[in-house]
């Protein structure tokens, strides 16, 4: 067996790619050659078929890593990507001596960039029957690790880990878990460590709208499309496990279209926490305005919610509005108010569909529903986003016995960068 193990380290250089294959070599006795990577694989493939009589198998774990470890500096990872190719390539001429090859990576590099001529792969990335081969499934769970679970709230841990899904059974995050029944706290482990800089600072640069992070529509060839010099923002999100598969539709055509969402509360909580710095308000001031928001919320508060929004939008330095033209956009405020709701771990809904339109947003805490529409206006708040919640009954959806719905219409000044109005009304 040939085990190519890229995940240790930040790979810069061919030299430390021929380190890996140098190992084998004195391992397995086989004369070290220094030629260019590709025909120095190509000689350890044949002399391993040779010495054992056994043709070869080839384990590739991780073989995007030296890629993507380099994003932030494009020239080296276009090396790192030819290096590759150059690796690669050698599966497709050598298959006589080969008896099965399984890779594994976060991204799916397209066949033109890194596989060119390696053709015969099947992959099996978003293929039903393999949907739950790399996470824990429930059954797992209550079987497996059912002495683990006395004391956890099981459906707890399936809002926090669970939801990755791959066109069949949805599957818990194994990490998370493992520490969770070890350390027997609920906490955003897999983000914390996994998590790169450069993904968080895409989104910010690229100016995401965060609320698209609920129910997002790609196709499947935009969902494949992964390169070095153009990568997409919901590729990488989906492949590098921030988004999910929700649902699939087949167009008429015979063309898929895949529905995206955050997999979870780890995820969803953890990844608009990290935004939120990046969307203007100071770290620091966030999480106050967050803490008396989350208390606000929870006792029906409103003026108190009311400050604790407004506080929060105040925090943003005025250095970064200069750097920003988004805040003339209503959709700068949605994706700051989005991303603070969410770092909270609420259940939200964005662009609620009902009879009468669209709501702004939904947010459910317990028997409580606050139903939010924002505006933005020059200077002077008009009433128009309450009006509108109300005129279009958007709360009939929501009334259900016991629930109380309360209407939100906050509108914000492109002058003051800051909501101007904030009015509400609560029904039964």
């Amino acid at each position: 067996m040939l085990l190519l193990n890229l995940a240790n380290g930040v790979l810069k250089t061919r030299d430390e790619l021929h380190e890996q294959l140098d190992a084998f070599e004195r391992v397995h006795n086989l004369p070290p050659t220094m030629p260019d990577l590709r025909s120095r694989l190509k000689r350890l493939i044949r002399g391993l078929h040779e010495k054992t009589g056994q043709r070869v198998v080839v384990l590739v774990d991780e073989y995007d890593k030296p890629i993507l470890d380099n994003l932030t500096t494009p020239d080296t990872a276009r090396i790192m990507r030819d290096a590759l190719r150059d690796v690669y390539s050698v599966l497709q001429g050598t298959d006589a001596h080969l008896r099965f090859v399984f890779i594994t990576g976060v991204s799916k590099f397209s066949k033109v960039s890194l596989f060119s001529g390696l053709n015969n792969l099947n992959d099996i990335t978003v293929t039903p029957e393999y949907s739950a081969l790399c996470g824990y499934t429930e059954h797992d769970v209550d079987t497996v690790f059912a002495p683990e679970l006395p004391g956890l709230d099981r459906a707890k841990m399936r809002q926090w880990y669970n939801g990755y899904n791959w066109r069949g059974e949805a599957v818990y995050n194994p990490f998370d878990l493992l520490l969770l029944f070890d350390k027997r706290e609920f906490k955003a482990y897999w983000f914390e460590t996994g998590t790169p800089a450069f993904l968080v600072e895409m989104l910010a640069q690229r100016q995401f709208f965060t609320p698209e992070f609920t129910q997002l529509q790609t196709s499947e060839a935009l969902l494949s499309s992964f390169d070095v010099d153009h990568i997409e923002t919901e590729a990488l999100l989906f492949q590098a496990g921030y988004l999910t598969i929700q649902s699939v539709k087949t167009r008429r055509s015979g063309r898929l279209v895949y529905t995206l969402c955050l997999p979870n509360l780890e995820v969803a909580a953890a990844l608009n926490d990290a935004l939120l710095p990046l969307l203007g308000p100071v770290a620091q001031d966030a999480t106050k305005s967050k803490n008396r928001l989350e208390d606000a919320l929870e006792a029906h508060d409103m003026p108190a919610a009311q400050e604790a929004i407004h506080a929060l939008f105040a925090s943003i330095p005025h250095d970064w509005y200069r750097k920003n033209a988004l805040y003339r956009s209503e959709g700068h405020y949605a994706s700051v108010f989005f991303s603070y709701l969410m770092a909270l771990g609420y259940e939200i809904r964005v662009e609620d569909a009902t009879n009468k339109g669209r709501i702004d947003l939904a947010l459910r805490i317990g028997p409580q529903v606050f139903l939010f529409e924002f505006k933005v206006v020059e200077q002077v708040p008009d009433g128009s986003a309450l009006a509108q919640l109300q005129t279009r009954c958007y709360a009939e959806k929501y009334r259900e016995p016991g629930v109380s719905i309360t209407l939100v219409g906050i509108e914000f000044s492109r002058e003051a960068r800051n909501l101007v109005s904030f009015a509400f009304a609560t029904t039964d």
